[in-house]
């Protein structure tokens, strides 16, 4: 997911910009002092709390206002991430983020600092101190709160800045103009964050063909647990001895051999930006494995490409690779065909609900050119990439 904390001075802009990328990314808006009105408000039990601190001249706990976040992340589980406004304002608040949004398997994609010189925040908040008639804003008060907000937030930019996630955003000019400095600086982010992709769907969908193009397309590298299998069985090593059978099945190999021949890939390829998986995951336990792999890297599934093909026609696909070089041995038999393609929906559709549930499943026709099919399948992992970290 995309998760962005707006960050900068009273005055920099930060709720005219927060309106403009919540529309472009199709991002949920998290502020603080909005949901907290809003729980007040609406007079729910931690709203009661708020209020009640609040009316007794305190400050509303760090306590409160991480379960008022929570639950607002649960309630929007179809967004493709989230906006944090005024949040976080400490160090303190900063290591509260990391963990919550550790919790839902996430993190935060960046913080965009919007830079904007004192004087110039003086002239602004002034003037809008006239427009809405607070008396109470006096250069005085505003200064105050200026030098305030620079004490508190230093550690939090430092933190940031450390973790190489914190892009300074010139904060000068008009709304437009530093709204296009944004989405420069988020799309830059996008592009360079990890690409993991899953090509899903039935034997004889084209994913193998698919997987070669992509991982050239995006500079991935390309795992494909049938190949790493072949291989062994071709060296006669122990693995391929025990993985013989099942292949010859056509069934899944044991878990604890596909994650040794997985984690070996990976480890041959530590300066990898992103891997395309092909035949891996198989099962939803295979899933909760992939992710954990993954997780050690603090990366994860970016998205799963399903290549959809008609029952027949994957038939017909098989039947006809048995009468080539590229044919597999359990490409021979019809009856084995049929069980693999059984095997599949009884077993995998289950892993496609799992990523269906994280919105990260994407269907395409696959049933025509391969040169179609490949626009097909990219346009569908640059919307995926709009929406995930």
């Amino acid at each position: 997911m995309l998760n962005i904390a707006l960050f900068g001075p009273p005055g920099a802009g930060k709720g005219t910009q927060s309106k403009l990328l919540l529309e472009k990314y199709n991002l949920a808006y998290i502020a603080t002092g909005d949901i907290l009105r809003n729980e007040i408000a609406e007079g729910s039990e931690l709203g009661n709390k708020a209020k009640e601190i609040i009316e007794k001249g305190g400050l509303v706990s760090d306590e409160i206002i991480v379960q008022i976040i929570e639950n607002n992340i649960k309630s929007n589980k179809h967004a493709n991430g989230f906006l944090f406004d005024g949040f976080p304002r400490t160090l303190v608040q900063a290591y509260i983020l990391e963990g919550l949004l550790l919790k839902f398997n996430d993190s935060l994609s960046c913080m965009l600092s919007l830079e904007v010189p004192k004087n110039k925040l003086l002239e602004r908040l002034l003037d809008r101190a006239q427009t809405s008639d607070r008396s109470d804003d006096t250069p005085e008060v505003i200064n105050y709160r200026l030098e305030e907000y620079e004490n508190k937030t230093t550690p939090v930019a430092e933190f940031y800045k450390d973790k190489n996630v914190y892009i300074p955003i010139n904060g000068v000019g008009q709304v437009n103009e530093v709204f296009d400095r944004l989405i420069a600086a988020i799309d830059t982010v996008i592009q360079e964050s990890w690409l993991n992709i899953v090509l899903f769907g039935y034997p004889g969908s084209g994913k193998g063909t698919q997987a070669l193009h992509i991982a050239k397309q995006y500079k991935l590298v390309y795992i494909s647990t049938g190949e790493m299998l072949r291989s062994e069985v071709e060296k006669n090593t122990e693995i391929g001895k025990k993985v013989l059978p099942f292949m010859e099945k056509g069934s899944i190999v044991p878990d604890e051999i596909a994650i040794k021949l997985i984690e070996d890939k990976i480890r041959k390829n530590p300066k990898a930006r992103g891997f395309i998986f092909k035949g891996y995951p198989r099962t939803l336990v295979q899933a909760y494995i992939l992710d954990g792999m993954l997780r050690k890297m603090n990366s994860g599934v970016s998205c799963v490409i399903n290549l959809e093909v008609p029952t027949l026609e994957v038939i017909k696909r098989l039947a006809a690779r048995s009468k080539t070089q590229k044919s597999r041995k359990y490409d021979m038999s019809t009856d084995v065909i049929v069980y693999r393609l059984e095997e599949f929906e009884d077993v995998t559709i289950p892993v496609a609900e799992y990523y269906k549930r994280q919105n990260k499943f994407f269907s395409i026709d696959a049933s025509g050119p391969e040169d179609e099919i490949s626009e097909k399948v990219i346009e569908e992992i640059e919307k995926a990439r709009r929406i995930i970290h």
